[in-house]
């Protein structure tokens, strides 16, 4: 983890020092383990004199470690937020013995006291508690690191856009002041003309790693006519070039009406290659769903999927989330892998055609409401279902609840139409995220 992470371990000398420096002497070599960049004192500090001081030669932290190793009194956490600005972690330990004799730590009554004074300043804050070398804590501080790591991601990260958002579909658009305000974000925009310009400007050479591709990834191509399969190399390498001299790490792409009419191909199947490729693209230049994308992919180190909620499956309980055809081939059903079809409205391919695979999932999406962004997230599975529609589908059972209720529920609130679908359960990693970048976040 490459986060600049400031641990602090304090203590009061009146407690039990041998069971604290023994917390203290674990506390470090787990964090080493986990982290780059750790910043920490030879010893324990004992006082808010000691504190202070030690804090003046530290380096600007991206987040600090506050080991309540014994009681402390919020006058310690008074030393850091005059010297820091940045998120906190209380961690708390556990008594080592409950026996009726000394309170050797009184660590958790510190955890209350610094929870206290940090919520009066209006400071972000966590709270991890247990021993080092419990599972549960070392997963809690992998959790905080990689939504860390993601953060930093963002902030460096260019969205590419192509073209504007059809009619109709205007939820899609993130403003750029925004997206620079919350997320650290940057927009590289190109015409939906300059790009297909560029696609027919390749000669054949050039194309031919693109043609592989489809043929590589792909069953059914022989029955594609060769103009639509150059036409699609052609385009995928436009995009790949967008990507390269851009340094685009996802892209919001314009689709209907422009690629079937202007340039007589879908764009389906380059962005499933682009979300295969490592590369979230989303269709219908939707922005907040490319922005689900990446942090779907990031937070799970695989592809996600990117559909509207289209029908409930009364027969197994579940939402349907389906699109025209632009699912990463990864995620395709095994039993009926990855077919080339067209596309269910326009009658030209390629476009993907398969169920997606089963799996513990997160559905997501960062969308917008009235006072600027906010996320939603709900746990479940995707069932090992065929595919539903033309197109790509994927069926999700809601780990609680009904999907009646759920579909009403995210109707009730506005929610935009499009959502992403993450494989594994990144349920805590989102509320992390959104509470270090204090965006609304909704559990369903």
């Amino acid at each position: 983890m490459k986060a600049n992470v400031l641990f602090l371990p304090l203590a009061r000398t009146t407690f039990s020092m041998p069971d604290a420096t023994g917390i203290f002497e674990k506390s470090c070599r787990i964090l080493e383990g986990l982290v780059t960049n750790l910043q920490r004192p030879r010893d324990m500090l004992t006082s808010p004199e000691m504190l202070f001081e030690y804090l003046h030669t530290a380096n600007p932290p991206d987040i600090i470690i506050y080991q309540c190793t014994t009681f402390i009194g919020g006058d310690f956490v008074t030393a850091i937020t005059q010297r820091f600005n940045c998120p906190v972690i209380v961690w708390s330990l556990r008594e080592p013995s409950i026996d009726g004799g000394r309170l050797k730590l009184n660590s958790l009554t510190g955890a209350f006291s610094a929870g206290n004074s940090l919520h009066m300043q209006g400071w972000k804050y966590r709270y991890i508690f247990g021993n080092p070398d419990e599972h549960a804590v070392i997963l809690s501080f992998k959790r905080i690191f990689s939504v860390l790591e993601l953060i930093a991601k963002l902030r460096e990260s260019v969205i590419g856009v192509v073209g504007s958002q059809p009619p109709g579909f205007e939820f899609g658009n993130i403003g750029e002041a925004l997206l620079a305000e919350k997320l650290g974000m940057r927009v590289a925009g190109i015409d939906v003309e300059n790009i297909i310009q560029t696609a027919r400007s390749y000669s054949m050479e050039e194309i031919s790693p693109a043609i592989n591709e489809l043929k590589e990834r792909t069953k059914g191509w022989e029955s594609l006519p060769a103009e639509n399969m150059e036409k699609h190399a052609r385009l995928r390498t436009a995009y790949q070039e967008f990507v390269t001299k851009n340094g685009v790490k996802a892209i919001a792409s314009r689709c209907w009406p422009d690629f079937f009419v202007e340039y007589g191909v879908p764009v389906c199947s380059v962005l499933s290659f682009l979300n295969d490729c490592g590369v979230p693209a989303s269709c219908e230049t939707d922005m907040g769903g490319a922005i689900s994308l990446f942090i779907g992919s990031e937070l799970t180190g695989s592809p996600a999927y990117f559909g509207d909620p289209v029908a409930i499956d009364e027969s197994c309980g579940g939402i349907v989330f389906w699109h025209c055809g632009a699912g990463s081939t990864s995620l395709a059903r095994e039993k009926e892998g990855v077919k080339l079809g067209v596309h269910p409205n326009r009658k030209i391919g390629p476009t993907m055609e398969f169920g997606l695979k089963a799996g513990t999932v997160t559905v997501m999406r960062l969308g917008k409401s009235r006072e600027g962004l906010r996320m939603m997230a709900m746990k479940g599975d995707a069932l090992d279902e065929p595919q539903k529609f033309y197109g790509t589908s994927l069926t999700f059972k809601p780990a609680e609840g009904i999907a009646p209720e759920k579909v009403a529920s995210l109707i009730g609130d506005g929610w935009e139409p499009h959502f992403v679908v993450a494989y594994g359960d990144i349920m805590e990693e989102l509320r992390l995220l959104c509470g270090f970048l204090d965006i609304p976040f909704i559990e369903y």
